[in-house]
This record gives C-alpha cells, sequence and structure tokens, in this order.
C-alpha cells in the first residue's frame, strides 16, 4: 500500500524530538497537520513527491512546541488588552505615578484595574499615608491592583466603599498607628467582594472575552507554546474557548482547570453549578478536564499552609502555621465525586501542610479504585522529605512554576516570614526526579511577567535569577540537567495534562506542533539559556507565529 507523499518536508536541521527512542533527527514530514515522519534526511526525503513542499532548514534548531501546565491565559490577555500594566518592580512613587497617569484618561467614575505590584513593596503599600495617596493619584476613583502573586490586593478608599469592606473584616489589613484604619489591603478572598464590585460596574462584552482569550493565545505562541494547562476558569473563558476553535482561531492544545473554589479571581460561577458542567464546551482542541481547588495562599502573607510555625509576628504569635482552605474530608469529597465523572484535579499548594494533605488524599482516592484521574500538585514550592517519593507511588505530578522560586521579589518576601533554613530550601526538583516522579514546567503567567519557558529552564538548570537583578543561587543541589528541563516544558508536561498522545515530542503520528529556535541551545553555556528565543511556532502543520526578521545597525 501507497502512501500520498507528504504536504510539507523539513530537512537540513538539527532535530531535538525529546523521544527516548530516537532523540535526534534531521529532518521531519507533515500532511494534514500530523507528523507523518522523522528520521534522516535520506529517508525523509525519499517520501517527497512534486506538490510537497520542501524547505531545507540551514541547520536550525527544531524542537516540539512548549508545553506549559499552568498558566491564566484569559487573564494576561485581558490585563494586556484593557487594564493598567504597572511597570515591572515599580517603586511605591513608581505604583502611584502609574495610576495616576493612567487614570487621568479615564471617566470620572470608572475603575483603575491593573496591577502588578511586587510582594516585597508590601511594607510599603500596608499604610494608611498609603492609600491617601493611591486615593489622591486615582482621583478618587475606585481603584484594584492585584499583587504579582495574583492573591492579594491593594484597593482605594472608593473601592472598599463600593464592596462594603471595612476595618475588621477577615484579611482587612490595617494601620495601628492611624487608629486601626483600613490600608486597602486585601489578602486572598477579602478581596473578592471587590472584584465582583468592579464586573458589576460593567465587566467584558463577549467579544471582548473572546479577544482577551485569543491575545493569550496568540502571546504564548510567539514564546513557542503550543499546548498549555490554564490553570482557572469559569464559565466566561470555557465560552471564549469553544467560540475560538469552533471558528478555527484555537492555535493551541488547551485543557482546562475549572474552578472548586475561588480565592482570588471573583468569579461568579464556581463548585457545583460548574465543574459539572464543563463537558458542553469540548471541542477539538480544548479539553476540559481538569478542576482546580485552592488548598491554601501565599507564603508572604501567611496564608500557605505549613506543617512548622511561621516565624513569630505580632498579629499571630509564635506558633501559627497557616492552614488548609478544605478539610481533609472535603478534599477527599471533591477528588472522588469528580473522579465519578471523568475529571483530574490541580491543586494549589505552597506550603508543605498542604501538599502533605494532597498526597493523603490521593493516597485515599487511588486506594478506592480512581486509577484513571490525573493529579497535579501546583506549585509545591516546600515538600517535606518524606512526602517525595509519594509523588511517584501515587502518580502525582509536580507542576513546578520555577519562574517563581529562583532568586527574585517573592523569595525574599518569603525570608520574611520563615526562617531562612527553611525558606531557601524551596523546590525541590531534583529530588523529585530522582524519586521517578513527573515534572512538569508551567510559566503561572501573568504572575510571571511573561510565559517564557527559556527563563524557567534556565533557572532549572542554573538556580540563578535569569534577569541577573537577584544574584545568587536558590538550593544549587537541586538543579536539574538541559534535556530534563526541556522534557519539564514538552512531555512531561504533556503528560502531566493528559496529552501525551498528541503533543510534547516530535513522533509519527502526532501533531505537527513544533518551534525553531535562534540557536542550539545545547551548544552554549548554561548561563545563556535565557538568551534563547523562538524564530518560528507551528501548530497542527501550521506556522502560527515568525519572529521579526532582524535588522542590521
Amino acid at each position: 500500500m501507497t502512501h500520498p507523499a507528504p504536504e510539507l518536508l523539513l530537512t537540513g536541521g538539527r532535530i531535538y524530538t525529546v523521544s527516548p527512542d530516537a532523540p535526534w533527527a534531521e529532518a521531519l514530514a507533515v500532511s494534514d497537520g500530523r507528523i507523518v515522519a522523522v528520521g534522516s534526511h535520506a529517508e525523509v526525503s525519499a517520501l517527497a513527491g512534486p506538490e510537497t513542499e520542501v524547505r531545507d532548514l540551514g541547520g536550525a534548531f527544531v524542537m516540539p512546541g512548549l508545553v506549559d501546565v499552568h498558566n491564566h491565559h484569559f487573564l494576561a490577555g485581558k490585563e494586556e488588552l484593557f487594564e493598567l500594566r504597572v511597570p515591572i518592580g515599580a517603586t511605591f512613587d513608581g505604583i502611584i505615578d502609574a495610576v495616576r497617569a493612567y487614570a487621568k484618561g479615564l471617566p470620572a467614575d470608572a475603575w483603575v484595574v491593573g496591577g502588578p505590584w511586587a510582594s516585597d513593596r508590601l511594607g510599603d503599600v500596608n499604610s494608611a499615608a498609603a492609600l491617601d495617596r493611591l486615593d489622591e493619584a486615582a482621583g478618587g476613583r475606585p481603584v484594584m491592583l492585584a499583587d504579582d502573586s495574583h492573591h492579594n490586593r491593594w484597593v482605594s478608599s472608593r473601592a472598599m466603599a463600593l464592596a462594603g469592606i471595612a476595618a475588621g473584616q477577615p484579611g482587612v489589613l490595617t494601620d495601628a498607628l492611624a487608629g486601626g484604619r483600613a490600608t486597602g489591603v486585601l489578602l486572598e478572598a477579602a478581596g473578592l467582594p471587590v472584584a465582583r464590585a468592579q464586573e458589576a460596574a460593567g465587566g467584558l462584552t463577549p467579544e471582548q472575552e473572546r479577544a482577551a482569550a485569543q491575545r493569550g493565545v496568540e502571546i504564548l505562541n510567539s514564546f513557542g507554546v503550543t499546548a498549555f494547562q490554564d490553570a482557572g476558569v469559569s464559565t466566561h473563558i470555557l465560552e471564549a474557548l469553544h467560540a475560538l476553535d469552533t471558528a478555527g482561531d484555537l492555535d493551541a492544545w488547551v485543557v482546562t482547570s475549572l474552578l472548586i473554589n475561588d480565592e482570588i479571581f471573583g468569579y461568579s460561577a464556581i463548585g457545583e453549578e460548574l465543574v459539572f458542567d464543563g463537558e458542553r464546551f469540548r471541542t477539538e482542541h480544548h479539553r476540559p478536564d481538569f478542576v482546580k481547588i485552592f488548598l491554601d495562599g501565599v507564603p508572604p502573607t501567611r496564608t500557605g499552609a505549613f506543617l512548622e510555625p511561621y516565624l513569630p509576628d505580632d498579629a499571630h504569635g509564635a506558633h501559627f502555621h497557616g492552614e488548609t482552605l478544605l478539610q481533609p474530608e472535603e478534599l477527599e469529597l471533591w477528588l472522588r465525586r469528580v473522579a465519578d465523572v471523568g475529571l483530574s484535579a490541580k491543586i494549589h499548594c505552597t506550603g508543605d501542610a498542604s501538599v502533605h494533605a494532597v498526597l493523603n488524599a490521593v493516597e485515599a482516592v487511588r486506594a478506592a479504585g480512581y486509577t484513571e484521574a490525573r493529579y497535579q500538585v501546583a506549585h509545591g514550592q516546600f515538600v517535606h522529605p518524606d512526602d517525595i517519593p509519594r509523588f511517584a507511588t501515587l502518580g502525582v505530578a509536580a507542576d513546578i512554576s520555577p519562574f517563581i522560586w529562583v532568586p527574585g521579589p517573592i523569595v525574599e518576601a518569603i525570608r520574611e516570614v520563615l526562617p531562612r533554613e527553611r525558606a531557601d530550601q524551596m523546590q525541590p526538583n531534583r529530588a523529585l526526579l530522582d524519586a521517578g516522579a513527573i515534572v512538569a514546567g508551567g510559566s503561572d503567567w501573568p504572575v510571571s511577567p511573561s510565559p517564557n519557558a527559556w527563563e524557567g529552564i534556565h533557572g532549572l538548570v542554573t538556580r540563578e535569577d535569569p534577569s541577573g537583578a537577584y544574584p545568587g543561587t536558590l538550593w544549587p543541589e537541586q538543579a536539574i540537567t538541559l534535556d530534563e528541563a526541556i522534557s519539564a516544558f514538552t512531555i512531561r508536561g504533556a503528560e502531566a495534562m493528559g496529552l501525551a498522545d498528541e503533543t510534547g515530542s516530535l513522533e509519527v503520528g502526532k501533531s505537527a506542533d513544533f518551534v525553531l529556535l535562534n540557536r542550539d541551545p545545547f551548544a552554549h553555556p548554561a548561563a545563556e539559556l535565557v538568551q534563547t528565543t523562538v524564530s518560528e511556532t507551528w501548530f497542527a502543520g501550521r506556522r502560527v507565529y515568525a519572529a521579526a526578521p532582524e535588522t542590521e545597525v
């Protein structure tokens, strides 16, 4: 039986397939959006017919499309198109200046929505005097600014008034030197009434929501991402993805995580009314296959749950550990219920106590016969050594979000609340890999400034801040190799998401998702990994991104 000639043949390249059986190739062939051959120049070129488009890569480095197991593409697209962008690392004065400049162009009662402000600026914004300056800069308008974790907000007096927020409510920080006035800093779920008030004042239209989702995917494509998992969605995002794919405009594999509880987003549909209704949004490239559970918050605000206590402070005393948002029996019940309808789960954990609780719940669910469901510990910065082997044993993937554990502002903020010897033992990636766990790379963009996987790969290999702004290394013994880091952002991410049959490696039968890079990362020092950029991105056999040609100076 003869097969039709491929539509596209790429040859003359250095192709890293990420397949353990044949990691390197010279050529690949594509038909109907699928890979139909991978191998040497001679064997693949022999398949060409008179209508085959043949492209000589000229030695370019090719690898699978990148897989981002944790981002918030819709939020990122919405922020870029419709919100104030505070400069990265802005000082307090820089935040105020950005609000003032943005507010000038708005109607008198319009909301100022945006961010991020850096976690280590908490001390700067958390005072009544700082709130007064925010109110003045906004001209009395309601303001809602997310921090870089997107878990906490700084809001204006007008915003608090509209949302019915006052000093004394849980999560509302106050200034003792100003008579206990609220400072506008709202931790975790304390900010949800403000988010809902802003939404009620006029949210996005369905067309704008589709534009936000599409812009998020376009940006991801520009960084070589062809498959990703959105780590927290509700109905409006599901509708936007369904509409895009139905129209042929969704240029990535998308797995969504339907929110069981919502501590930070302020979405109206969560839990019962959302997670059992996701199937109607399924399309060819969109898979609503996961739920998302927030089990704790973030360490800088002492909302992460730990086995050992935080450093003492006046508000919490000397024995405060934080706490999980669900009790063990609630967590296990949700995992059983969603597994009954074929759904897997991504669980947000930052402290080692919440990681331990997830592993206990999965152990009970597995023992009850639920073997097919996939489980991901999202972030998992801190893991007790005794729990590391349990990831592989229980089939739990580590969604590692490396962008937020290399030296940087969030690490600095964690060092303020945990003993240094504990704070610096963050993200035990080498130990997890050695124990057989799936370690999958995620950006957590827009918590991270960009979804550039090469920043994450650089950090995984060097344990250094890729930008160079924060010196030193963070627990360098946990560094992994370049091939392991690339696997984390390709095939391991695909496995964690349930997409390994479709993408994550360049093998016959899989979707033709690949990227061309500006350089061979294996041929340069690890300290230069962050200089790697994407020249072209291909999804399902179509080029969906091409970098602008470099101009000579």
